[in-house]
């Protein structure tokens, strides 16, 4: 089996950690895991085992046709058989497969927010799927979307999992109290939410109780990112509120933090709620995509929903005045329903089926 993951970026996002994760998980069990990045290389490029065989294509445009030529010579090359293409990188998979029609394609949608369009938003896409054999989703929701806005029968559902990395270089230190930090773990971007929770904190007056926020992802120096430095600014709060941009040391940082939030207004299956499991931290949550098969509302963790900011500052404030022994067990509870279903071992297995189904 000699299977391509291809990702158009290798920055810090969810279908970009997956596509990562599915590369090094396949390098010891198959003859030849590769991956290629279209358009742009990023800090995940430095988790890559050196089993990998990579590329970067360094892609200018949508119809890029030595880029194109490229990586059909590097499929060629090293006999692969599938092409895995997660999110966006669907458009240059369907172009390979017209210029070399014996390639797999199977495409993996991330996006949760995809199930808001409609057809006629996704022409493209509804034409590209014509030739994939297979597609993964991350949630249920895609499932059904795929089958009927694309109508598209092979769809199935792979979770994504978490990666336990012991030897990550611990350079990251947060400011703020032991015992009193709330991390979020998202690119500063729609449909991440920030505002809500900078809102809910500075509502809930969580500074002067000694609370501190660290927002870790990347900062694209945009509009969205000036107003969350400027908000902070107004509100006085540049000794409590930290934005910390892209990280490798993430596992280091979760282990200095003691709740993680997560507060999008739409996600597919969001691995910082599985980061955050391993790192035994209490978890409030959105309820959107594939949280709340996640997250067990009073058991490892809190819901809500990200249009109703009271419901936010709600289970905030609950989660707060828990005893730290309830905070805990929270963390506890969310660390065994990820190491008993979320790890790479059995989504592996799963994906080894799904690869071999003819």
């Amino acid at each position: 089996m000699r299977v391509l993951q291809l990702i158009d970026s290798l920055a810090v996002g969810g279908a970009e950690r997956m596509a990562v994760n599915y590369a090094n998980g396949l390098s010891e069990r198959i003859g030849l895991s590769a991956l290629v990045a279209t358009r742009e290389e990023g800090v995940l490029k430095s988790q890559l085992n050196n089993q990998i065989s990579y590329l970067f294509l360094n892609r200018k445009n949508t119809l890029d046709y030595r880029a194109l030529l490229r990586l059909k010579a590097f499929v060629k090359e090293n006999k692969i058989a599938t092409i895995h293409a997660h999110g966006t990188s669907f458009f240059i998979a369907f172009l390979l497969k017209i210029i070399y029609p014996r390639i797999r394609i199977i495409w993996h949608e991330h996006y949760g927010g995809r199930v808001e369009q409609s057809l006629l938003s996704n022409w493209i896409l509804f034409i590209c799927t014509r030739f994939f054999e297979s597609i993964f989703v991350v949630n249920l929701q895609l499932e059904q979307w795929v089958k009927k806005t694309l109508c598209f029968k092979n769809v199935f559902f792979i979770p994504n999992f978490a990666t336990i990395n012991e030897d990550v270089i611990k350079t990251t230190f947060l400011q703020g109290e032991v015992g009193k930090r709330v991390v979020l773990l998202a690119n500063l971007k729609k449909p991440k939410n920030h505002m809500a929770i900078l809102s809910a904190f500075q509502e809930l007056q969580l500074q002067r109780l000694g609370w501190s926020l660290h927002c870790v992802g990347k900062i694209y120096n945009d509009r969205y990112s000036d107003d969350i430095k400027e908000y902070i600014s107004n509100n006085e709060l540049e000794d409590s509120i930290f934005l910390i941009d892209v990280r490798n040391d993430i596992s280091h940082i979760l282990s200095q933090a003691t709740i993680g939030v997560l507060v999008s207004t739409a996600e597919g299956f969001p691995v910082s709620l599985l980061e955050y499991g391993l790192a035994k931290l209490a978890v409030v949550s959105t309820n959107v995509g594939y949280c709340s098969e996640v997250i067990n509302e009073g058991v490892n963790g809190l819901l809500f929903n990200p249009t109703n900011p009271n419901e936010l500052e709600c289970q905030l404030s609950k989660i707060i005045d828990e005893p730290v022994s309830s905070r805990m067990q929270f963390g506890l509870n969310l660390q065994k329903l990820v190491k008993e279903r979320y790890l790479e071992e059995n989504i592996i297995t799963t994906l080894f089926l799904h690869y071999r189904r003819k």
